[in-house]
């Protein structure tokens, strides 16, 4: 019996590697506080308050994203399917809470990208196969003359390491290119997939 299942976890993988996509393409909503500047430590209760955590449903997460993250509380509301979040340093800091990651799947998200992740965080995101890119040069940000702002369009390609802001005709470059490991647990769908697919 072994052979068949490996046989059909081979054309799973097959299928999921041909439909995931390892570059993004959509609108930016880059986190910025009252200054300007992309907020630093957003930590996992201003992403999804803990007192939420009851809820299980992935599907009612979205709409309580950011609500306790001054000045974004509406921004499920204004989100749409495929758009991008730029965040700061240390974006996911905090709690261990896999809410803080699906409250983005819910919406649709395709992607964040941030100067630095919470260690758990960016886990979590890599297990469940959540698109999550580290851009160092976001950490450099000039309040006066950004490299993008919310509204902007975007590509932000995984394999390349490239965005390229394609509403201004600028590219920014050096994020982390996906590892061997990250890579594989994403195009299987998650690491629960891979490890049933081995």
């Amino acid at each position: 019996m072994a052979a068949p299942r490996c046989n059909w976890a081979r054309r799973v993988l097959k299928f999921r590697a041909m439909d995931a996509p390892l570059s993004f393409r959509g609108r930016v909503w880059a986190l910025t506080g009252r200054t300007g500047a992309l907020i630093a430590d957003i930590d996992t209760d201003m992403i999804y308050h803990n007192a939420h955590l009851h809820i299980t449903d992935v599907a009612k997460m979205g709409a309580l994203t950011f609500g306790n993250l001054d000045g974004w509380a509406d921004f499920p509301a204004k989100a749409r399917q495929g758009d991008i979040v730029i965040a700061g340093a240390n974006f996911g800091c905090g709690s261990s809470r896999q809410q803080a990651v699906d409250c983005f799947r819910s919406l649709g998200i395709s992607a964040i990208i941030a100067a630095s992740f919470g260690a758990i965080y960016l886990r979590n995101a890599i297990n469940c196969a959540f698109p999550a890119g580290i851009l160092p040069a976001l950490g450099s940000w000039n309040e006066a003359a950004p490299p993008l702002v919310s509204g902007d369009e975007i590509e932000a390609d995984f394999e390349s390491g490239i965005v390229e802001n394609l509403t201004r005709g600028t590219k920014i470059a050096g994020m982390n290119k996906w590892s061997a490991v990250q890579k594989e647990i994403y195009l299987a769908g998650g690491l629960l997939n891979m490890k049933a697919a081995g």
